[in-house]
């Protein structure tokens, strides 16, 4: 047989694989239609590299009981989420809230769909500097008596990052509990000798989707982009900052880092603690840790701050957060206002903002004006210049790079996390924000969103209109694969 042959024969077994995974993806897995023509598109012009990137980004995840649960824990929650929206419907107990009437689809929404409980006595403390955020932590850290549960998506290898780890250290030889865990993909520089200290002194670290074959990971596009942080069950840490010297501003690339977290106190708590709890135990890969060996103490937080923790991930057919943030505005009658690194939305939330825009709702949207990423920048502008043309505002923040992730509705009810506007956020990441029915909160935010004003560039439909051609093309290619960027 001569080469010509096999080659022939080659190039037919390629197009055939080529063909079948296609067919997989039309036909064997649900997705996004944007989703399933961009993988289309990689698996037929990129033959052989595009069924290699399909294995380690295109595979979706099971999602039946993902968690495991057992019957009694699943039974146990549905109860408690139909109480809730009982009380709701009574307005007779705590859940009778001045905002929970006016927002009570949004609230109904997520206890159904996310399962995610309302928790009404709570305090919050809003940080947007990396000094604030990581000096609070520490020194929450350093106070801690009985349990730290600590979870980021990147924890680097530099001064913060050892500095966090020695703290641990510190407070596991003083008989504190200290649970780590982390992603795979977001904290791959990390090493199992930088926890042996922590590990021999009781403290464990657990890796969320681990490499399966040695550097090989096939779950590598599903991160756990979470970050969340349980002090002696009391004190919460949820938001946009991972752990790294470029969070506080330390990294010339980046510049100043402007971010938005969440110092929590009271039941809230408990809501941080069970979706940590869910995340540990998977990473475990033994027996689930029972509930109540962790730690959930009591509180005499009197202050009425209603808040609901709303997760979202690949383990889901259904996109929590993203469905929770078009709600909300969709809500609007005044004033939508958004902060995000990432504009990448789809179409329904684009055409939430377009039916809010022609509604005569004012959107005001701010993204870094030095991108982390080029591509998504390109795809985010071309996003945002179709909402120019509908009367959305846009700012592009120059002080340094933006990474907040909040949106603000009528300056009364606001969300926090560490969801992203694109895809990945909305589909492939699993995330978690908390939802804040607070006019006291909500007016920090939009008071924090004026103050960057100040340092950001208005970006007008006269710029989008005059950029290069080279620009838009660019532009174009992005879109056409935002999807799955």
């Amino acid at each position: 047989m001569n080469l010509s042959i096999l080659f022939s024969w080659g190039l037919y077994i390629v197009l055939g694989l080529n063909l079948l995974f296609a067919l997989a993806v039309i036909f064997a897995e649900r997705r996004d239609v944007g989703a399933t023509w961009a993988w289309l598109l990689v698996l037929f012009f990129l033959p052989v590299l595009g069924f290699i990137i399909y294995l380690f980004l295109g595979r979706q995840l099971k999602k039946d009981n993902f968690y495991n649960l057992s019957v009694e824990e699943r039974s146990f929650h549905a109860l408690q989420v139909e109480s809730q929206i009982e009380q709701i419907h009574a307005r007779e107990t705590l859940l009778a809230q001045p905002l929970f009437e006016k927002y009570d689809q949004l609230l109904q929404m997520n206890l159904r769909s996310a399962k995610s409980l309302i928790s009404v006595h709570n305090r919050s403390l809003i940080l947007h500097d990396g000094e604030q955020k990581f000096k609070a932590l520490m020194d929450d850290i350093r106070s801690a008596e009985t349990e730290i549960n600590i979870q980021y998506y990147i924890i680097q290898r530099d001064a913060l990052g050892q500095a966090l780890l020695k703290e641990l250290i510190e407070r596991a030889k003083a008989g504190v509990k200290v649970r780590l865990l982390y992603d795979a993909v977001g904290s791959r520089s990390l090493r199992n000798s930088d926890f042996k200290e922590l590990i021999a002194n009781d403290g464990e670290v657990r890796v969320f989707f681990p490499p399966t074959l040695g550097m090989i990971n096939f779950k590598l596009n599903n991160r756990n982009h979470r970050k969340v942080v349980i002090i002696d069950g009391k004190i919460g840490y949820v938001g946009g900052f991972n752990v790294g010297t470029e969070y506080l501003g330390l990294v010339e690339k980046f510049g100043y880092w402007r971010d938005t977290h969440l110092r929590v106190e009271g039941d809230v708590v408990y809501h941080l603690q069970h979706r940590f709890i869910l995340d540990w135990n998977y990473s475990g890969h033994r027996d689930h840790e029972p509930e109540n060996t962790f730690c959930f103490a009591r509180h005499e937080i009197k202050d009425k701050s209603p808040m609901q923790i709303v997760t979202s991930g690949p383990n889901s057919d259904t996109e929590h957060l993203k469905n929770m943030m078009v709600k909300m505005i969709m809500s609007a009658k005044r004033r939508v206002v958004i902060q995000t690194p990432y504009f990448i939305p789809d179409t329904s939330f684009m055409d939430a903002c377009k039916m809010a825009l022609l509604s005569g709702i004012q959107i005001d949207i701010m993204i870094p004006g030095k991108p982390d990423h080029p591509f998504v920048m390109w795809a985010s502008l071309s996003f945002l210049g179709e909402l120019l043309d509908y009367g959305a505002n846009v700012y592009l923040y120059d002080e340094g790079f933006l990474h907040a992730k909040i949106l603000v509705v009528d300056d009364e009810i606001a969300t926090v996390g560490t969801t992203n506007l694109d895809a990945r956020s909305f589909r492939l990441n699993f995330e978690v924000n908390a939802l804040i029915y607070d006019e006291r909160v909500a007016l920090e935010l939009v008071s924090l969103f004026e103050t960057d004003t100040a340092v950001s560039r208005v970006y007008t439909m006269e710029d989008y209109e005059t950029r290069k051609w080279t620009v838009r093309a660019r532009e174009g290619v992005s879109r056409l694969l935002s999807p799955i960027l």
